[in-house]
């Protein structure tokens, strides 16, 4: 079985060179190349997965994001402040964490139907850990498969990079909450980590030292002191991703769309156990240690630190444009008004318009729990369509 495969190997590891971060555990759960959870199939989502995104709730969500991201488009060849592009120049259009590619080819339908002068100059590039995700993109395109573009611009054919020198738009929905994170937990004598040990065959939780001073940086740069037994999970590799993707566009957006809070709530006393879940056939677990079982058999997954990566963003030269709830960013892309429109575009299966749209916007579900945020480079301040509620969170 892969599961014992894998807990074999975590657990050999272990007792060759000690207990595993928290972070550590998670990305051989998630991404071991031929045991982790992402690595071994090519979608997770939907009916037949473990959870849902908005993805799976029908197209409406990537025709919506195509509003945007052609407004983005337009943006760039409208700018004073930069070189116009030739009107026929390639346009770059990169989803990070693009799984099978089907929001991609949602988008894409959009585009080719309602901006067939955006869509004639688009080079698409579909940025995917998992081997057997980035096998299926082909078929999932369909035509739209010519425009896409394999490697990270250096020369390899690294599937796991982004493109250098991006002129366009980068998205990602639901990227950084299947990121590896390091637990901590607040005592008396200061801040302690949670590792993973093992026991007599079984992996358990183990109090140490933190790893690495970079983790009492990250909550002093937000300003955070955790209360006495309080629990957070710290998401650096959120804020290095953000560095590397401020790097690689040279001028355009960065689109990102996931669940998570201001710092001050992320690591307030509402979430004093952290966020740390787990899912498996839509079932979902916070319980303690849950986490540890089956690894490579479950997602795990955990709240997004707003804070953190707009800070990482600004840093890293990106200009924050806006950051709202999911409900009011479709709300000004015209969600309403595409309600009604012919049932023709709704394949079988994905649901009526209108339960797509109630479900897109469920107070307490997608609509509120997953935010919007968007950065430009070298774009100025536009008023974007999917930003006129202005800054709307909850």
């Amino acid at each position: 079985m892969r599961c014992s495969s894998l807990f074999a190997l975590i657990r050999e590891q272990i007792r060759a060179g000690g207990p595993l971060t928290a972070a550590a555990f998670i990305d051989l759960a998630l991404y071991h190349s031929e045991f982790g959870y992402y690595s071994r199939a090519g979608r997770r989502s939907g009916r037949g997965g473990d959870f849902f995104t908005s993805v799976d709730v029908g197209p409406l969500f990537g025709e919506l994001l195509a509003v945007q991201i052609a407004e983005c488009f337009d943006c760039l060849s409208r700018d004073p402040q930069a070189p116009t592009p030739e009107p026929q120049a390639p346009i770059d259009l990169v989803e990070a964490g693009a799984g099978d590619g089907r929001l991609a080819r949602d988008i894409l339908n959009a585009l080719e139907r309602e901006r067939p002068d955006l869509y004639a100059r688009i080079r698409v590039r579909l940025v995917e850990r998992s081997p057997e995700a980035t096998l299926a993109q082909g078929e999932t395109l369909g035509p739209h498969a010519q425009r896409l573009r394999r490697g990270d611009g250096s020369g390899t054919s690294n599937r796991a990079a982004l493109p250098d020198g991006v002129v366009g738009v980068v998205y990602g929905n639901e990227l950084m909450d299947a990121f590896p994170v390091h637990i901590v937990v607040m005592r008396e004598g200061g801040l302690r980590e949670i590792y993973v040990g093992e026991k007599d065959g079984a992996l358990l939780e183990i109090e140490g030292a933190p790893s690495t001073p970079a983790l009492q940086a990250y909550l002093d740069r937000v300003g955070i002191t955790l209360a006495q037994g309080g629990r957070a999970e710290i998401n650096l590799a959120a804020g290095d991703w953000i560095d590397a993707a401020a790097r690689r566009i040279d001028r355009g957006f960065l689109v990102l769309i996931d669940y998570g809070h201001e710092a001050a709530e992320l690591f307030s006393g509402s979430h004093a156990t952290g966020t740390l879940m787990t899912f498996s056939s839509h079932r979902a677990s916070s319980r303690a240690a849950d986490w540890l079982h089956e690894p490579g058999e479950r997602d795990i997954t955990s709240h997004v630190d707003m804070t953190t990566v707009r800070m990482s963003a600004e840093r890293a030269g990106l200009t924050t444009l806006g950051i709202t709830d999911q409900t009011y960013f479709l709300l000004g892309l015209g969600l309403l008004e595409r309600v009604g429109s012919s049932p023709s575009q709704t394949p079988h299966g994905a649901g009526s318009r209108t339960n797509q749209a109630k479900t897109l916007m469920l107070p307490g579900g997608l609509g509120s729990t997953h935010k919007v945020m968007i950065f430009g480079k070298a774009v100025g301040r536009p008023a974007l369509k999917g930003l006129s509620y202005r800054v709307r969170v909850t």
